[in-house]
This record gives structure tokens, sequence and C-alpha cells, in this order.
């Protein structure tokens, strides 16, 4: 028997909220859903070679649960470098999410 299966098992002798049943859930499952989550992970999510010369400046999260997405490089020169790892970037984020969550990427100096 999975650790997972054990914690479906577990009862809470008083009752819940909708929010807490569901923050559970998703600590069982690892559902990321936010933006907020994106931002507090940046550097965990692009890893030191990435995180090191890019920072996060805005996430726009559109009507189809996809974000635009705004990164500002830490030095200006950097940025021709992050252009051409765009599509790195946007797969790391894309598979963090586990969905194609990136509809553009935009570097602002």
């Amino acid at each position: 028997m999975s650790n997972q299966s054990k914690k479906f098992d577990e009862r809470i002798s008083r009752p819940q909220t909708i929010g807490g049943a569901l923050g559970g859930l998703i600590k069982i499952f690892g559902v990321r859903a936010s933006d907020a989550d994106l931002a507090a992970r940046w550097d965990k999510i692009m890893g030191v070679d990435i995180a090191s010369i890019a920072r996060l400046a805005a996430i726009k999260k559109n009507r189809d649960n996809t974000f635009n997405i705004v990164i500002r490089p830490t030095n200006p020169a950097y940025t021709l470098q992050l252009s051409y790892q765009k599509q790195e970037i946007i797969n790391r984020i894309n598979k963090y999410f586990g969905y194609d969550a990136v509809s553009k990427i935009s570097f602002r100096k």
C-alpha cells in the first residue's frame, strides 16, 4: 500500500472548509495552479543557469488559463542571451505546471 492511498484513509474528526480540503488534495497530487506559485519558486523552476541572470518581473493570467510572462534580466546585456533561451524557459515553466501554460514571454530592460 502506497503512502498516498494511506492519506485518503485518514479522517478528520471535525468539519473542514472547502479550501482546507482542497489544499490537502493539492499537496497530495502536487497540482500547481497559481501564478503566485510560479513567482515563489522561480529560482527552483529555472535552475541556477537562468535564475542567476533573470528575474520574474510580471505575470498576467489570460482567460484561457495561460500566462503572459515578463522577465527582467539582472543586466541588460543578458537580454540577447535570454532571448536565445526563450524556448528553454517556456519548456521549464510548462513542465512545472504540467500543461502548456505559457502563451507569451517578453523581456523588459
